[in-house]
């Protein structure tokens, strides 16, 4: 069983039709029980990140996330709040991986925000089992995690940034697989067999 954590930020029709399409079998919850004893933990995300993070402490969610020893796959907004510190908001984040948020800086060549289709490179994970890289994935946001040791792949959007992140048992993607198309559908089957 797969728990989606609804803590009231996000997308989480997009990633139950998703996992409905690999056939994946998920509760949408914001029990920790039930997020402790799920094989898989998604965190899905749009939005504001220190929003999302008061959020979590509200829900007293940040203790559980921390401790889970399951695949735990953070999305857009999810992964961000996984790092150490966003400055949308200038918010502690849970600390999980070692990466700060940034905010993307508008230029004539850099929208804010970078919203479409770019390509995803230098993939370093079984997250990314069966790609090559130069895959296109969907990104939506206007922070992104810098670079750092734990980044599995990366993308350019003025400044290059961490695309996906890992640290044990933990992943994100800044991108939503769950709007990547078959690129997508990959990752999220991927995902479900590590």
């Amino acid at each position: 069983m797969i728990a989606i954590v609804d803590y009231g930020m996000g997308n989480l029709r997009s990633v139950e039709n998703a996992l409905r399409r690999v056939g994946a079998e998920f509760c949408v919850t914001a029990d920790a029980g039930v997020i402790r004893a799920a094989d898989r933990v998604l965190l899905p995300g749009v939005g504001n990140a220190a929003e999302a993070m008061e959020n979590l402490r509200r829900a007293d969610l940040v203790g559980v996330i921390r401790r889970l020893r399951r695949p735990v796959l953070g999305i857009c907004v999810g992964m961000q709040v996984m790092c150490r510190h966003t400055e949308e908001g200038d918010a502690d984040c849970i600390g999980l991986f070692d990466a700060r948020v940034r905010r993307f800086v508008a230029a004539e060549d850099v929208k804010v925000p970078h919203m479409g289709w770019n390509r995803i490179g230098n993939l370093e994970s079984k997250l990314f089992k069966g790609m090559d890289g130069g895959e296109y994935v969907y990104f939506v946001h206007s922070f992104y995690p810098e670079l750092c040791p734990d980044t599995i792949a990366t993308a350019t959007h003025g400044v290059m940034f961490s695309a996906a992140l890992k640290y044990e048992n933990f992943y994100g993607t800044q991108f939503h697989p769950e709007k990547s198309g078959d690129a997508g559908e990959r990752i999220i089957e991927n995902f479900l067999k590590l």
